[in-house]
């Protein structure tokens, strides 16, 4: 089965990409699998200047899932460019590059560094992290931020697909999915984690140093599924899903709601093997349902009449 998928000219030989922020910058996974099994390689966020992060403890378990309050730690753009990129550019994989900036002129400068880079085949805005004190999810609350962000990065790297991340902590999914794609965005990629905290009664203290932080993992799924079928109702660019996803029917579920590709996160922790033979597992299960082919089973929901 043809498991190709054409992302408004990003073209990936399968739907199966990895989160940014769980997979490093992909080769600390190469031990685990072909990074040439995904369809999408989505590097962890980068800044125009290195950040340390948030101070320690920055994860903590919960039943169904994860609160992390990382805080965008990277090298900087510049190690990027020059140690981890050029190990990664003669890959036959899609690299995408995951933005960060307080505000949309910084945006554009960190957009511009990587407008010329041919390792890179797509650019992912992150709008949407609920763990950094400026920026982050501010911008993803407010539609004209999105849109301004969106604009800033397409004019500074027109040459680039623009994919712009958007957060689940918003009151209308659909009206910050139009935010981005008026500002020129070439696709979108939803859900970011939900904001969330977990305390100790014996310490009467959080267990995040940040306090708040996101939740991920299978507790989301739902509400995650929910925003990306709204989204993909209310524009007309391709829609990547995310959100809980740990097994192949999981994936095909955001498939069905109308998503072209996914990306999977908080599994790769449980397994570092897991999404590299994800889209052979979304195929099995697409035969073995009746389905013809990815396209036809994609947005297929029959709703109740």
């Amino acid at each position: 089965m043809d498991m190709n998928v054409s992302l408004n000219g990003l073209e990936l030989k399968n739907p199966v990409m990895t989160a940014s922020g769980t997979f490093g910058f992909g080769l600390e996974f190469a031990p685990y699998g072909d990074l040439e099994q995904l369809g999408g390689l989505v590097a962890k966020g980068i800044s125009l200047k290195p950040r340390e992060g948030n101070p320690m403890p920055r994860i903590a378990e919960t039943p169904c899932g994860m609160l992390n309050a990382i805080g965008i730690q990277n090298p900087g753009v510049e190690d990027f460019v020059t140690k981890a990129l050029p190990a990664l550019k003669n890959r036959d994989v899609a690299v995408l590059a995951n933005l960060y900036a307080c505000d949309a002129e910084e945006f554009g400068e960190l957009a511009a560094v990587l407008a010329d880079e041919d390792g890179i085949a797509a650019l992912e805005v992150n709008v949407s992290c609920p763990n950094v004190k400026e920026g982050g999810i501010a911008f993803g609350q407010d539609p004209a931020q999105i849109t301004r962000v969106t604009e800033a990065v397409k004019k500074k790297a027109p040459g680039k697909h623009v994919m712009v991340k958007l957060s689940p902590n918003v009151t209308d999914i659909a009206v910050c999915a139009k935010a981005a794609a008026e500002g020129g965005a070439d696709s979108l990629s939803l859900i970011n984690t939900l904001s969330g905290m977990a305390v100790d009664v014996r310490k009467r203290a959080p267990r995040i140093a940040n306090v708040i932080a996101g939740l991920s993992g299978p507790a989301i799924k739902p509400v995650a599924l929910r925003c990306v079928y709204q989204a993909v109702q209310a524009v007309d660019i391709p829609v990547v899903g995310m959100g809980g996803i740990a097994s192949a029917e999981d994936a095909l579920e955001f498939i069905l709601v109308g998503a072209h590709a996914v990306q999977v996160g908080t599994a790769n922790f449980l397994r570092p093997d897991f999404a590299f033979g994800l889209a052979k597992e979304m195929e099995s299960l697409l035969k073995s349902i009746g389905a013809t082919s990815l396209e036809e089973f994609r947005g297929s929901l029959q709703l109740p009449l």
